[in-house]
């Protein structure tokens, strides 16, 4: 290699440490302006769709537009916890006022079974009773006892709420009002002879990051609609909640399914107690699993891959290798995080490394595509 491209390399690794220090340090801030843009990503087709419609006589400006697109924002989570907070409070107050022993005794019989079972193993159940055990484990997370406690720690957290999304709303608003604001910020950093390659890798990660959100979009629609189809067809009580809370944590990838189905359960038996557990609540609880199980195996088998394969331009191999490393990485916030992580990772590479034979075959799908 050359002294030129030793230099280069140089630079690249100088840089890179550089920006990871300023990442470290001002993580909150960063969190912050990644956030908005994200969301300005996100609500690009809702502002388009607002700035070319009249109100009356009026065509809404840009800051007209950024601010029905927030309120959009704001309406759709407010709905999303109109929906949950009531359900989920009823399902609580159903657990805390609950015949322990009622269900005590509609479980005796397959505790009894079960305990039968293990025996054979050499395994012995706890000697308390069944309505303690029953008890202790639904009880303790509906005690009123500690409400007070519960308000108190949420009370606590509203002011440090308020002050992040007041900051993230507030930057969105001004990344909706002005598309380029972002892009020329980012455009500051960079030095006039890298500026041209620089403008052009924000222009790709954007376009692809578009793409994954739109996919995500649409792969969350259809894991809804099958999940509560699946549900209806088998007349659970509350399948709507249930698909909808399974959709949401669906966003983290395996491990949000079993949030889901976790949520599925429970709400299955908040929602039929007392009632009989092997001709009624038993087979409610594998329908429920059996039908998280299906919708489970088809989005990750098929759906989930061929819309991100398709969305980000990455095979469906990269993309599970992708999600492993951010588990191991971050935790559930790796998971989330994956994907765009390694999008914004190709086009960099693609555009700064392209004499490598590794980041060829790694963005061959991208150079097909016009990235």
């Amino acid at each position: 290699m050359t002294a030129q491209t030793w230099s280069r390399y140089i630079i690249i690794a100088l840089t890179t440490i550089v920006v990871g220090v300023i990442v470290y340090y001002f993580s909150t801030i960063i969190s912050y302006v990644v956030s908005a843009w994200v969301l300005s990503l996100v609500g690009q087709p809702i502002y388009k769709w607002f700035i070319t419609r009249r109100i009356g006589r009026l065509r809404p400006g840009p800051s007209a537009a950024s601010v029905l697109t927030l309120l959009t924002f704001f309406l759709f989570f407010g709905a999303l916890v109109a929906i949950f907070i009531p359900s989920i409070l009823k399902q609580a107050s159903n657990l805390a006022s609950v015949d322990y022993k009622s269900i005590a005794t509609a479980l005796e019989e397959p505790y009894h079974n079960v305990g039968l079972w293990l025996g054979e193993y050499g395994i012995q159940l706890p000697e308390n009773t069944l309505e303690e055990l029953v008890k202790k484990g639904l009880a303790g997370w509906f005690d009123p006892s500690k409400l007070g406690t519960i308000v108190a720690s949420v009370i606590g957290a509203i002011g440090s709420i308020i002050v992040n999304v007041a900051s993230v709303v507030f930057i969105t608003f001004f990344f909706l009002q002005e598309r380029k604001l972002f892009i020329n910020f980012i455009l500051a950093l960079v030095p006039e002879k890298h500026e041209a390659p620089a403008r052009e890798t924000i222009k790709d990660t954007i376009a692809l990051l578009t793409r994954y959100f739109s996919g995500l979009i649409i792969q969350l629609l259809i894991f809804w609609f099958l999940l509560w189809l699946g549900l209806f067809m088998f007349g659970i009580k509350n399948a709507l909640l249930i698909a909808l809370f399974g959709a949401l944590m669906n966003v983290i990838p395996y491990i949000g399914p079993i949030i889901g189905a976790a949520f599925g359960i429970f709400i299955t038996i908040s929602s039929n107690l007392g009632v009989d557990f092997y001709h009624v609540l038993g087979p409610m609880l594998i329908k429920v699993f059996v039908v998280f199980q299906v919708v489970q195996i088809l989005d990750s088998n098929f759906i989930q891959p061929y819309i991100f394969s398709k969305s980000v331009l990455a095979h469906p191999l990269e993309i599970f290798i992708m999600i492993l490393i951010g588990a191991q990485v971050g935790g559930i916030w790796g998971i989330v995080l994956a994907i765009p992580a390694y999008t914004i990772i190709r086009v960099i590479a693609k555009e700064f490394l392209n004499q490598f034979k590794i980041v060829r075959q790694l963005t061959g799908r991208m150079e097909e595509e016009g990235f």
